[in-house]
């Protein structure tokens, strides 16, 4: 049935209808040619500049700025004093020089730190202080690099002592770790060292002893040991 019947059974003209042809056939043509033309890309947005205002960290900075070099040296001395964690990290910024007894001293209250825990939180997943094991074996590690491996070999035996109690006394023992990573250090200038067989074994021993968990570097320490028999057998 054509356009024009059609027309004259809805009631419409001749010329109504060929009018309405000729609108429908543009319409199809426009769809077509909008669907054959290519999409372009989105324009990447620009980022929105932050309108945040300056917070109370850039007017201290401008407060500081405008003292004098003396005052904040003071400052930052009675801040050190009063907290052994940011006399840590000044520490270690400043890469500040230390005798050897200053730096075994410095150790043993690391270790302190480090493996401190509140006996009411026992069988917890307690906070700890990981910062001061890092401290325990970046001093440890500067011992060794001064030829003062018999005096990092205690404080490894201190901090088997110390960090496997921690551990056990926690819940999921997230600190272990941190304990083995510090041990780690010495041992491995214990097996790199030409000690006495005899010595050796014996620290090893201490060492393993010493693990109230019983798992703390123990593959490493049982290596050594048996290296150290063996020398002693030769």
């Amino acid at each position: 049935m054509d356009a024009v019947e059609l027309s004259r059974r809805a009631g419409l003209s001749v010329d109504d209808s060929v009018q309405a042809i000729r609108i429908d056939a543009l319409a199809k043509a426009t769809t077509r040619g909008t669907e054959a033309m290519p999409r372009g890309q989105p324009k990447p947005k620009r980022p929105v500049p932050s309108m945040k205002p300056p917070g109370p960290a850039a007017e201290l900075r401008r407060a500081l700025a405008r003292r004098k070099k003396a005052e904040l040296v003071d400052v930052l001395m009675e801040m050190a004093e009063a907290d052994r964690a940011v006399l840590r990290r000044l520490t270690t910024r400043f890469a500040v020089a230390a005798t050897t007894d200053d730096l075994v001293a410095a150790t043993h209250q690391a270790i302190a730190d480090a493996t401190a825990f509140d006996k009411r939180d026992i069988n917890r997943n307690f906070a700890y202080d990981y910062e001061a094991y890092a401290e325990v074996a970046r001093n440890l590690g500067r011992l060794i690099a001064s030829e003062q491996l018999r005096l990092a070999m205690p404080l490894a035996l201190e901090l088997m002592k110390r960090g496997s109690y921690q551990v056990e006394m926690s819940d999921e023992g997230l600190m272990a770790e941190d304990v083995e990573d510090c041990l780690k250090v010495v041992i491995e200038a214990v097996t790199k060292s030409d000690l006495p067989a005899d010595e050796v074994r014996v620290w090893c021993s201490a060492l393993l002893m010493a693990d109230r968990m019983g798992f703390i570097v123990r593959g490493p320490l049982e290596a050594l040991r048996r290296r150290a028999e063996a020398a002693e057998a030769q």
